[in-house]
C-alpha cells in the first residue's frame, strides 16, 4: 500500500495581484526558476522551512532549509502514472495561468498548504464558489480512480482525505 497522492492545481491568478518578486518566488516554488533560493527575509509565500538537525553531541538545532514545495522534475510520474508537469504563463490582459501536477506525500501537506493559501488570495473570481470557498485543484489518493476537489475554505485548505477522518 502506498500513501501518495496526485495533486493537480489549475488556477488563473488575477492581474495586478502578483509583484515581480512574488512571480519569481512562485516560479521557484513550482520548479520553473533557475538561480538562487529566495532570501529568508524576502520570502512571501512560504516564509520558513524549519528542520531539526542533531549534532555529534546530540544537541538539536533548528535550521532553515528552503526548497521548492511543488518543485521537482517534469516528466513521467512513475508512482501515480501520467506526467508530472508545471506551467506558469502570462494571460492576455494581465494575470497568470498556473498548472501543476505532482506526486504528493501527506508529510508535504502543511508546506504545500501554505502555498495554496497564498494562491487562494490571488485567484480569479471564477474559482470562488457561492459559499466563499476557492477551488484550487484536485487531489486523488493513488489507489482511487477519482480525484476530489481541493478547496480553501474557512481560512484553511480542506484536504479531502483529512476531512473524512
Amino acid at each position: 500500500m502506498s500513501d501518495l497522492y496526485e495533486l493537480t492545481v489549475d488556477v488563473a491568478l488575477r492581474a495586478g495581484r502578483l509583484s515581480g518578486p512574488e512571480v519569481a518566488e512562485l516560479r521557484w516554488h513550482v520548479g520553473l526558476a533557475d538561480g538562487a533560493v529566495p532570501e529568508a527575509g524576502g520570502r512571501r509565500i512560504v516564509a520558513a522551512f524549519p528542520v531539526v538537525v542533531v549534532d555529534d553531541l546530540g544537541v538539536p538545532t533548528v535550521l532553515d532549509d528552503p526548497h521548492p514545495v511543488l518543485g521537482g522534475p517534469d516528466g513521467i510520474a512513475l508512482r501515480i502514472g501520467g506526467e508530472s508537469a508545471t506551467g506558469l504563463a502570462p494571460i492576455a490582459g494581465g494575470g497568470w495561468a498556473l498548472t501543476v501536477r505532482r506526486e504528493l506525500h501527506p508529510d508535504q501537506f502543511d508546506e504545500v498548504g501554505e502555498l495554496l493559501v497564498w494562491l487562494a488570495a490571488r485567484v480569479e473570481d471564477a474559482h470562488t464558489g457561492p459559499d466563499g470557498s476557492v477551488v484550487l485543484g484536485r487531489l486523488r489518493f493513488i489507489e482511487d480512480t477519482e480525484a476530489r476537489p481541493l478547496a480553501f475554505r474557512d481560512g484553511r485548505v480542506q484536504w479531502p482525505d483529512r476531512e473524512a477522518g
